[in-house]
């Protein structure tokens, strides 16, 4: 049973996907959805797409300066991980994320596995308290459109809460990375049990924390984690830009603000695992937030149609050509994106971290 786990948790994400692109897509004027689309300004749309894969190449660079304390990795090899990493996700979904930090050992050989993965899982925690960040503190100032007050009055509510969560969960990934070894040993003697689903889920739970204390550790140089703030910064500035482009594209007189508002929303849709990107999720919740901004329905969707193909299908196209290229080993990808390959890199790092400690 246990090899086909993989291809029946695909098949019920799947399913996922399309119950909710129904649930979308039902009650829409799909004629004037796609009247909507024919009257959008593709130049626009052109250079948001410019500002998109401007995005993916400051990922790329902060992606190497995580990097740097364990690996001197090649620009053009973190490139191409990269797009193929993002184009792989936009086939399948998140349950690719694997796919990014494989390929690139097997391009540079300078990289461990252990490094790839490890750093993945920085770039996830910086990319969430990002968003989180920037989201909140719009929040603050946010003015809803006329007639749709009633539905922001807890806004700045919900933003100061946003901010303190955020605090808080920096306080606790510091905490935690200082005290990890008496964290995982208090909850190893804790948690009783070492067979059956209790010794599994235990282990599981202590292997990803002692996973985000290796994570953690290569942020420890000041240097590197101002170069990588700043990497951050420049991403997010170029997501949002090439977000504004599209929605200028369709008429709309949005603001930085606004913009804003909706990536929250597109961001929390991203993070479901379906595949094609977060097909249907990413539409459902971009078409929401733009709905509450007082946008029509119809509108609401051919914009988030055309934002997650600009979103993804730049690095889906890079990375289709970097396959016929023949630049990727498909064989070596499938056994390095297995989960014993991948919790035996982090072991290995965990090891070579500690010896350089």
């Amino acid at each position: 049973m246990g090899k086909y786990r993989k291809y029946l948790e695909f098949a019920g994400l799947l399913l996922l996907a399309v119950l909710i692109i129904w649930w979308l897509g039902r009650g829409l004027d799909w004629p004037q959805v796609k009247l909507s689309v024919q009257k959008s300004d593709w130049r626009l749309i052109v250079l948001a797409i410019v500002f998109v894969l401007l995005g993916y190449l400051w990922r790329a660079l902060r992606w190497r300066a995580f990097l740097a304390p364990l690996a001197k990795a090649s620009l053009r090899e973190v490139w191409i991980a990269t797009t193929v990493g993002f184009g792989t996700v936009l086939v399948f979904g998140r349950i690719a994320e694997v796919v990014r930090p494989a390929v690139l050992p097997m391009r540079d050989k300078r990289v461990r596995p252990a490094a790839s993965f490890v750093t993945i899982v920085v770039e996830r925690l910086y990319d969430m308290m990002a968003v989180v960040l920037f989201f909140a503190v719009n929040l603050l100032w946010f003015r809803p459109a006329a007639g749709t007050a009633a539905d922001f009055s807890r806004a700045r509510i919900v933003g100061w809460l946003l901010v303190a969560f955020l605090g808080s969960a920096i306080a606790l990934l510091i905490w935690f990375k200082r005290r990890h070894h008496s964290v995982v040993g208090w909850l190893d003697k804790r948690i009783s049990g070492t067979s059956g689903l209790r010794g599994r889920l235990k282990r599981a739970l202590l292997s990803t924390l002692e996973q985000l204390a290796t994570a953690l550790s290569v942020l420890s140089d000041v240097r590197q984690l101002a170069i990588s703030i700043g990497w951050t910064v420049l991403l997010w500035i170029s997501v949002a830009l090439g977000n504004l482009f599209v929605f200028r594209a369709f008429g709309l007189p949005f603001g930085m603000s606004q913009v804003l508002f909706v990536l929250g929303w597109s961001m929390v849709g991203s993070a479901v695992p379906t595949p094609g990107g977060a097909a249907g999720a990413f539409h459902a919740a971009t078409g929401a937030a733009l709905v509450l901004l007082g946008v029509g329905r119809d509108q609401a969707a051919a914009i988030a149609i055309i934002l997650h193909l600009v979103d993804f299908a730049p690095a889906a196209l890079f990375g289709l050509f970097y396959f016929l290229r023949g630049d990727i080993n498909v064989a070596r990808l499938r056994s390095l994106t297995s989960a014993t390959a991948v919790e035996h890199a982090v072991e290995d790092e965990k090891v070579v971290l500690a010896e350089g400690a």
